[in-house]
């Protein structure tokens, strides 16, 4: 059953959990790679460092999703000898496991501390995320890496876990767990959305976590209970009214504004989307402002005919622009739309009314074929992001383009299949989109050159 929307929602639901340790002197870890978008949300909440403590499970030769331990930075090796002895694990198969996953791990911490100095845990509270404890391995490897780089204190935080692994671990100070069901099959099974998390989304992740400790000075640091916002930086849950209804999003916005980029999603997809999340993260740190928003009420999501009403979904974007035109802090900026999949075909058609006033467009694996007609009514700049394995998707974006009259641009991301999910691939696009936004809503700014088509 799930119990999280995504690892965003648990990371904040976390991160309320253990507001008491605002204002103290901790620095959270996330475990790459699933742990870090939960610690990153903790982090926030706490206005406290990120880092990671690279962790490897060491899985079964024959069945390697079942962990028989864990290794880790700076040598650390936890065995589960039970699983080992009833298994009939040989020394020699122990061994090769091992090397291998510590080549994964020493290729990682180079990754990811690329440019990027360890935090100090010399006297200080570390406390240690992930999306979850099955086995409990990795977590115990967390823990004695945290003591022996010097941490004073080490807490232990997930959002779900067994209540018999918590039991069994000695290893931290004290334990934070969100949920211990009865029925624990897996740490997925408990999650609405567990899309794996990437190389990339991990680095990003970090690079937004130092940016916002450098633009939050410790005397002006945001108030306890203020989600991913420093001083200088506006992010809420906000509802817009559209025609009787009520749309639920997420406003992140820079002080002060001057663009942003509102986020139409895909069939099946909600603001929570990791993957529109990843790139409204590359955009935020260009100085771009982000509205993620649900289209769709929870009711109507249940009818699978709405996700295709193109111009319902256009009419509901319409609404939230015109919501952010009313807004004080947003009514001089300029603005953009990033649609995905069906989402675009609902971007480029909002784009194409008479009254639109969009600076620019961008469609990542879109459906601009579902704009009809439309699409040569639109006048913003449009850049149209497809993978180059997502052929039947590529025609049809070739085939819109071709109808298209404003400026426009086809960018194909080679390696990429429709949802982007290989290695990279996430990251190239939004690098693109960002550039493409950054070029026509401000202007002043210097674009990266993106590949083109």
């Amino acid at each position: 059953m799930s119990i999280f929307e995504d690892r965003v929602d648990a990371g904040r639901q976390l991160g309320r959990r253990l507001a008491d340790l605002r204002g103290q002197d901790i620095v959270v870890l996330g475990l790459p790679r699933g742990g870090v978008p939960v610690a990153a949300e903790v982090a926030a909440a706490l206005d406290a460092p990120l880092d990671v403590i690279v962790v490897r499970k060491l899985g079964l030769p024959y069945q390697p999703e079942l962990a028989m331990g864990a290794v880790g930075e700076g040598g650390a090796r936890v065995l589960e000898d039970h699983v080992l002895a009833h298994a009939r694990v040989s020394d020699a198969e122990l061994q090769a496991v091992e090397d291998h996953e510590r080549a994964v791990l020493e290729s990682r911490v180079a990754r990811f501390r690329k440019g990027r100095t360890r935090q100090d845990l010399t006297g200080r509270i570390a406390v240690i995320v992930d999306d979850g404890i099955a086995t409990g391995s990795t977590a115990r490897v967390a823990c004695r890496i945290a003591r022996k780089l010097g941490a004073a204190r080490v807490i232990l935080a997930v959002p779900v876990a067994p209540a018999d692994t918590l039991r069994a671990l000695t290893e931290p100070d004290e334990l934070i767990c969100l949920a211990t069901p009865q029925q624990f099959s897996a740490v997925g099974y408990h999650y609405r959305d567990f899309s794996p998390t990437e190389d990339d989304e991990v680095v990003q992740l970090l690079d937004a976590a130092a940016k916002r400790l450098q633009n939050s000075p410790p005397a002006s640091r945001t108030p306890a209970g203020t989600s991913m916002a420093a001083a200088t930086e506006f992010d809420e849950e906000v509802e817009i009214p559209s025609r009787g209804v009520r749309l639920q999003g997420q406003l992140h916005l820079p002080v002060p504004s001057r663009a942003v980029v509102l986020f139409a999603h895909g069939s099946g997809s909600s603001r929570h989307s990791p993957r529109n999340r990843f790139v409204a993260g590359v955009l935020q740190q260009a100085g771009l402002g982000t509205l993620l928003l649900d289209l769709l009420t929870p009711a109507e999501e249940r009818n699978r005919a709405n996700v295709f009403d193109i111009e319902l979904l256009a009419r509901r974007l319409s609404s939230a622009t015109a919501w952010l035109a009313g807004r004080p802090d947003t009514v001089s900026c300029s603005l953009g739309y990033f649609g995905a999949s069906t989402g675009a075909g609902a971007a480029l058609w909002a784009a194409s009314e008479p009254t639109a006033r969009i600076g620019a467009v961008v469609s990542r694996g879109g459906r601009p074929d579902l704009a009809g007609p439309r699409l040569s009514a639109v006048r913003a700049p449009t850049l149209l992001i497809v993978g180059s394995y997502d052929s039947g998707v590529l025609a049809l974006n070739r085939k819109a383009k071709s109808m298209m009259r404003c400026p426009n641009q086809l960018a194909v991301v080679q390696g990429a299949t429709h949802l982007f999910e290989e290695p990279g691939t996430l990251a190239a696009a939004a690098i693109l989109a960002r550039d493409w936004f950054v070029d026509y809503l401000l202007p002043t700014e210097t674009k990266t050159p993106g590949a083109t088509e």
